[in-house]
């Protein structure tokens, strides 16, 4: 190998000790609290030895009953998108349309209906209006999980974790880029998801 080489090698594993050891936990662990990193959650027994987490969060200015309608819609047309970059979705054939309303016809999911994401399917394994919304892969490898926790102060923290197992190498290797980029669309979507919920406690309508 020659000095070049041996050179670039040297630098990207110091890249990758450094990302490890110092980006990837707040990368990871976006707005959240130590307490909600390290709480169990509901959708964590969905996915019990789980290779990597993410647990992300955002207070919102609004009781739980105005957040929860934003998750129970979420998904590809005609549902009511993911609230984050959707010209970047729609890159990936998602056929994301991020809505502005409430779409009544996707306010009551079941247990059991699946949504489309893409190449993967997401069953619906928890639904809990007001408290919790949790979506399983269909090959089981991810769990993408919401929780609303009511402050009784008239807002709410939403936490959304993120439970992935790697089976494969090309799947480990994959990740370390997607996480970066995780935390763009994720962070968009939460924020999407809190402007929404509180416009729509700013219009008093209770959704039924």
């Amino acid at each position: 190998m020659n000095t070049a080489w041996m050179f670039a090698a040297g630098a990207l594993a110091a890249a990758a000790v450094g990302y490890q050891r110092v980006l990837r936990q707040p990368i990871l662990n976006w707005g959240a609290t130590d307490d909600e990193v390290n709480a169990a959650l509901p959708g964590d027994e969905l996915l019990p030895d789980p290779d990597g987490v993410s647990t992300r969060a955002i207070t919102i200015l609004a009781r739980p009953e105005y957040v929860y309608p934003w998750l129970a819609q979420m998904g590809p047309d005609p549902r009511g998108g993911a609230y984050t970059y959707d010209w970047i979705e729609n890159l990936l054939g998602l056929h994301m349309h991020s809505a502005d309303n409430v779409l009544d016809d996707f306010q009551h999911p079941q247990i059991g209906d699946e949504i489309g994401l893409g190449p993967n399917t997401m069953r619906i394994e928890i639904a809990e209006p007001d408290h919790a919304f949790a979506t399983r892969s269909a090959d089981g490898n991810w769990v993408w999980a919401f929780t609303l926790v009511d402050r009784h102060d008239g807002t709410t923290r939403l936490i959304s974790r993120n439970r992935f197992r790697l089976p494969r190498l090309v799947d480990r290797l994959g990740m370390l880029p997607m996480e970066p980029g995780s935390l763009i669309m994720e962070r968009k979507m939460l924020h999407g998801i809190r402007d929404r919920a509180e416009n729509l406690a700013g219009t008093g309508v209770h959704v039924t």
